[in-house]
């Protein structure tokens, strides 16, 4: 069993200020876009609580993006930049993940330093951070206060457009959050890469050696 130091402890703390922040988002936002049929707290409240959390995620987002655009940390999302390999990489990781892993097969990505990301995640998070997440920002942004930005909105179609735009977003961050967690679990065992992001260390299986 080998150990690699994979996740620094300013990644560590960002993903799981994001992680906790995730969770009170959506289940503020549920709150918020189903007053009256879920009354956990009140509406007030929610919506308070969802903005107060959604600018400690900005800043998270932000600290996230200085940081990886100002050290080597940033070669764990572009460590290949061949698009045909890149491309080929991915499909061997979804053919894995759909087929190969209740088969036992091994992973065809190995971890390392500098290229923590298998081709599939490499894509997905760089959609999820540099796309879907600054819009998320911007219309929650424009829905926070809608009369300051009311030139915006309009340009953009109204509220309408611009909420439906968040909530859209908002279902694609769920959905991610689910397939996240499930992908977790698919280490050599089932708590190696939770355990990994509390400690920073990755528990790697090693390869056998070959047959003289």
């Amino acid at each position: 069993m080998t150990r690699l130091y994979i996740h620094p402890l300013p990644v560590r703390i960002w993903h799981w200020t994001n992680a906790v922040g995730f969770i009170l988002m959506i289940l503020t936002g549920i709150q918020i876009r189903y007053v009256g049929l879920i009354d956990v707290i009140s509406f007030k409240m929610a919506v308070n609580v969802h903005n107060a959390v959604g600018f400690v995620l900005i800043a998270n987002f932000c600290v996230w993006l200085v940081f990886y655009l100002t050290s080597d940390r940033i070669r764990a999302y572009h460590s290949e930049l061949n698009p045909k390999k890149h491309f080929i990489g991915s499909m061997r990781q979804i053919y894995y993940y759909a087929f190969g892993v209740f088969r036992g097969d091994p992973n065809p990505f190995q971890v390392s330093i500098y290229n923590k990301f298998n081709p599939l995640q490499s894509m997905i998070y760089q959609i999820i951070m540099m796309l879907c997440l600054p819009v998320q920002i911007y219309t929650g942004i424009l829905l926070w206060d809608v009369k300051r930005f009311s030139a915006q909105v309009d340009f953009f179609g109204g509220v309408r457009v611009i909420d439906t735009v968040h909530v859209l977003i908002f279902i694609v961050f769920v959905f991610y959050l689910f397939v996240h967690v499930y992908l977790g679990s698919l280490g050599h065992t089932r708590t190696t890469h939770y355990k990994a992001m509390i400690t920073g260390y990755e528990d790697l299986e090693d390869e056998p050696e070959a047959k003289a």
